[in-house]
C-alpha cells in the first residue's frame, strides 16, 4: 500500500499512551485497544480505538459515509465526547477519521470486535457452537477499472456476530479463501460449520476434519452425480423428522426434514447422513397459490451426535447472516450504494457495519432502523451500548 499522507505513514506501531482512552472507558474501547495502528507515532493526537469506537457508535446511530461520521464527532456534546476519550478542544476531523479508516486491516478490526461481542453474548453451556459462512460483494466499491470488493465472513450463529472475515479479490474465489478465513478461529473443535453449496468441496470437509469441527454442506448442482445419488435415495419410504410451520411476507411456510443415515452409495468423504429439506409455501392471498421447494444437504454427524431437530435449527439459522447481517447492511445502511472505494475502506467500513449491528443484536434489539432512529436522538446512548461508562 502506497505511504499515508502526514502522520499516517504505514507503521504497526500502537497510539502512544497520551492520546489513549481515559481510564474509566472500558467494553469496545479496551477491546480495540490491542489493535495495531497504521500510523507512525510522530503527531498522533487520537488514539485508535477512541477513532474506531466513535465510528461504530455513529452507524449504531445510523450515520452511513466518512462524512456522516465526522459530522457525528463534531456534533458531541463535551461530556460524551470526554467519555469516548476525544479532547474536545481538538477534535478528530472528517479527514483523519476517513485516512485511518482506510488504512485499517479490516480482518483484524473483525475479529477482535468479534472476540469481545461473542463474550457479550455466549451460547447457553453444554449447546455446540454453530458458524454459518457466507460471502456478500460490496457493490458501491466498483469503479469504472476495477471490480467490487467481495468479502467472505463467520457468523456465529446464535449471537449473529461476524467473528472472522476476509477479503477474495479478483483474482480467485471463495473456495480458496474458506481455508484462510477458518485459521483466524483459534478453536473449531466440536462446532459445526455451515456453508451454502459453493462449499460443498471435498478439500473443505477434509480441512474441518483436522480442526475437529463438524459440518452441514447444502448440495446442488455444482456437485451433479452427488446431488443425483441423493435425489435417488428411498426418501418417500422415510418419515418427516422434524416439521414446523411459520408466517411472514405474507405467506404461510411448512419446512420438513427427513434424515437418512449414509450406508453407501454415496461418494463424499466423511459423509454419515443425507438431509432432504422441503418447504412448501402458500400465499395468504391466494389460498391455491403454492411453490415446492427441496434442498439436499449432507453432514459428518452421526445419529447420536445431533438430533433432527438440531440439524433442522442448524440449516434453518444458517441464513441469518443473509437475513440478519447482510439484508440489513444493504436495505438498513445501504451499503450497495456507497461511494467508499479507497483502500480497504471497503471492507472496514463493512467491518464497522457488522459491528455496529452485532452490539445492537447483543443488547436485545430485533429492528435495527429503529434502533438507528432511538440512538440518533441521543449522543450518549450508542456509547451505552458499547459498554462505555
Amino acid at each position: 500500500m502506497p505511504a499515508l499522507p502526514s502522520s499516517l505513514i504505514t507503521s504497526l506501531s500502537n497510539a502512544p499512551a497520551a492520546v489513549g482512552a481515559p481510564a474509566s472507558a472500558g467494553g469496545l474501547l479496551t477491546a480495540l485497544s490491542a489493535l495495531p495502528d497504521p500510523r507512525a507515532r510522530r503527531g498522533v493526537r487520537h488514539a485508535l480505538a477512541v477513532v474506531v469506537t466513535a465510528a461504530i457508535c455513529a452507524v449504531i446511530a445510523g450515520y452511513r459515509s466518512y462524512t456522516a461520521i465526522g459530522e457525528w464527532v463534531a456534533d458531541l456534546p463535551a461530556e460524551t465526547a470526554a467519555a469516548l476519550g476525544i479532547d474536545v478542544g481538538r477534535r478528530p476531523s472528517e479527514a483523519m477519521i476517513r485516512r485511518l479508516l482506510q488504512a485499517l486491516d479490516p480482518d483484524r478490526l473483525t475479529a477482535v470486535v468479534g472476540i469481545w461481542l461473542a463474550a457479550k453474548n455466549p451460547a447457553p453451556t453444554g449447546t455446540r457452537r454453530a458458524l454459518a459462512v457466507d460471502g456478500k460483494t460490496l457493490r458501491g466499491s466498483r469503479t469504472g477499472d476495477t471490480a467490487a470488493r467481495h468479502v467472505l465472513a463467520v457468523c456465529d450463529q446464535h449471537s449473529g456476530v461476524v467473528v472472522a472475515s476476509t477479503d477474495v479479490d479478483g483474482k480467485t474465489n471463495e473456495i480458496t479463501r474458506f481455508q484462510p478465513l477458518l485459521d483466524q478461529i483459534g478453536d473449531l473443535r466440536e462446532a459445526v460449520i455451515t456453508v451454502d453449496a459453493l462449499h460443498c468441496q471435498r478439500d473443505h470437509v477434509d480441512y474441518l476434519a483436522e480442526r475437529g469441527a463438524h459440518w452441514i454442506l447444502t448440495v446442488k448442482g455444482n456437485q451433479p452425480t452427488l446431488h443425483q445419488q441423493l435425489a435417488a435415495l428411498p426418501w418417500r419410504a422415510v418419515p418427516d423428522a422434524t416439521r414446523d410451520t411459520g408466517r411472514g411476507h405474507g405467506r404461510r411456510e411448512i419446512r420438513t426434514l427427513k434424515v437418512l443415515t449414509i450406508q453407501a452409495g454415496i461418494s463424499f468423504p466423511h459423509a454419515a447422513q443425507a438431509l432432504q429439506i422441503r418447504r412448501r409455501r402458500h400465499h395468504l392471498d391466494q389460498p391455491k397459490r403454492f411453490t415446492t421447494e427441496t434442498v439436499y444437504a449432507i453432514t459428518d454427524l452421526r445419529v447420536h451426535e445431533a438430533k433432527p431437530v438440531q440439524l433442522a435449527a442448524w440449516i434453518r439459522r444458517h441464513w441469518h447472516i443473509e437475513n440478519k447481517i447482510h439484508w440489513v447492511r444493504d436495505v438498513t445502511y445501504d451499503e450497495d450504494r456507497s461511494q467508499i472505494r479507497t483502500g480497504t475502506g471497503p471492507q472496514v467500513m463493512a467491518a464497522i457495519r457488522n459491528a455496529a449491528i452485532g452490539a445492537l443484536r447483543t443488547v436485545g434489539v430485533t429492528n435495527i432502523a429503529a434502533a438507528n432512529r432511538y440512538h440518533a436522538r441521543d449522543s450518549s446512548r450508542p456509547l451505552t451500548v458499547l459498554g462505555i461508562a
